[in-house]
Order: structure tokens, then sequence, then C-alpha cells
């Protein structure tokens, strides 16, 4: 629990000096998030390959790709989606990542979405993720009271961002069901103990309802990973950590890819 108060406890100064700061003007439309992520009955899972240069359990992973490379290699590798973390303090991500990745993604007419990973509290974190090329944005229902987790969704679908509510229970999926969440990821790691529970991931993943596109969060990392997921109810999947440690993520994302499908 301490590592996400202290997360939490650093955004808040940041949040701060971003509302002091000018604003800075939205790049193009976004893309269709709910269309990239959905997948028909019997269609392969889709999968979101994630950026993040460090995480607090992990520690440092591979650097070898800079993010815009990173999330290129992941594009043509046949990712649904690309998640940047835009952390600094905790996780060595960037708005610039976010940026960076977007404008290498449409130099090369990827039209993948960008996912801005990020620990939401504030209206001003949520026009940063627009004006840096998000097309969705995470918002956590374990770190806000549902009134204000149903805020910042409206908030940002009136940015034009959809919002990726990340929960962890039966609970907060009744609270993100409330907010108007389309899409809805099950953690399978407890922010709170950072234990895992690929059993009540799965449990909670079959209650979501079918007109929500349910995604699958942490723990995968090689293909009976994905294999087991493609069976259950998630329309999507995102890999992480597993990628993050390959120089060249190309071949696991390639096997990955065929395990969504098998």
């Amino acid at each position: 629990m301490r590592v996400l108060e202290d997360i939490l406890a650093t955004k808040r100064r940041e949040i701060a000096a971003m509302r002091a700061a000018p604003g800075v003007a939205a790049r193009t439309a976004t893309r269709d998030v709910v269309g990239a992520l959905r997948r028909a009955p019997g269609a392969p899972l889709r999968l979101i390959a994630e950026v993040k240069l460090r995480s607090p359990s992990a520690g440092a992973l591979s650097r070898v790709l800079d993010p815009a490379a990173r999330a290129e290699a992941y594009a043509r590798g046949g990712a649904a989606m690309v998640s940047v973390l835009c952390d600094a303090a905790f996780f060595d991500g960037a708005w610039e990542h976010l940026a960076a990745a977007r404008s290498r993604l449409d130099a090369h007419a990827l039209a993948v979405p960008l996912l801005a990973k990020e620990f939401v509290l504030d209206e001003a974190q949520l026009a940063r993720a627009r004006a840096e090329g998000a097309d969705a944005v995470l918002l956590i229902a374990r770190i806000v009271p549902a009134a204000r987790l149903a805020e910042l969704a409206a908030a940002a679908r009136a940015l034009s961002l959809e919002p990726l509510v990340e929960i962890v229970d039966e609970r907060e999926l009744d609270t993100a069901l409330g907010a108007g969440a389309r899409v809805v990821g099950v953690n399978a790691r407890d922010l709170d103990t950072l234990a895992m529970d690929a059993a009540r991931s799965a449990r909670v993943l079959a209650r979501v309802p079918p007109e929500i596109v349910a995604v699958h969060l942490s723990g995968l990392k090689r293909e009976d990973d994905v294999r087991a997921v493609a069976q259950g109810r998630a329309d999507a999947a995102l890999v992480g950590e597993a990628l993050m440690r390959e120089d060249d993520p190309g071949p696991l994302l390639a096997r990955l890819v065929q395990a969504a499908g098998a």
C-alpha cells in the first residue's frame, strides 16, 4: 500500500505544477479504441503492448529501444494498442514518451491507438494526455471515489479520450459501469498488496457485461498465459514487463500474437 500512497502523493504535487503551466493544444482526431480492442466471437485476443522503462516491483527494464522505436515495433508486430507509461518518478516514464510514440506512429501511417497510462486524479492530466497524442487514458477505480471516477470519465470523453477503467473486484466493476465505462480492465495484481490473483481476475472478467470491452491486465509472460486468457471472456490483454525485458520485442510479440489466436 505504501508504494501506491507514495505515487499518489507525488501525483498531487505534479498536478499543482501542471495546473500552473500553459495549456497545450490537442493533436489530431483520436482513433477508435473500442473498435480496436473488441473481438468478435472466434476472433483472436487483442494484445496491448506496453512501453515501460521501470517498475517498482521489477526495477529497470530494457532501454535499447527508445519509447518511439519500441512503440513502432509493437505496432508493426501486431499489437492492437500501445500503452505508454507517463509517470516519471516511479516508472521512468514521461509525457514526452507518449508524444514521441504518437509522432513515430503517425510518421509511418501506423493507425494503432495509444493509451496514456498514468495515475489520474485531475482533469489537467486528461488535457495533457490528449495534447500529447493519446487516444485512451487509464482511470484507476481504486484511487478515486466513485463520484470522482464518473467525473473524470465524463471529462475524458469530452476530450475524445476513451477511458479504460482499471478495477480489481466486483465492487469496482459496479463502480466502473456506473461511471459509464465502455472499456474495463481487470488487474490481476492488487495495487494495495501487489499480489497476483489470476483466479480472481478471471472471475471478475467473466462478470463484465457483453457490450463492454473487457481487458486482462498484468501477469502475462508466456504463450501459455496468453492462450489461457484467450479462452475466457477477455477481448484484449496487456503485456508489459515480459516485452520490456526484450531488447528486441519482435520475436516474443510474434509468438504472443500467434498464441492469442490459438
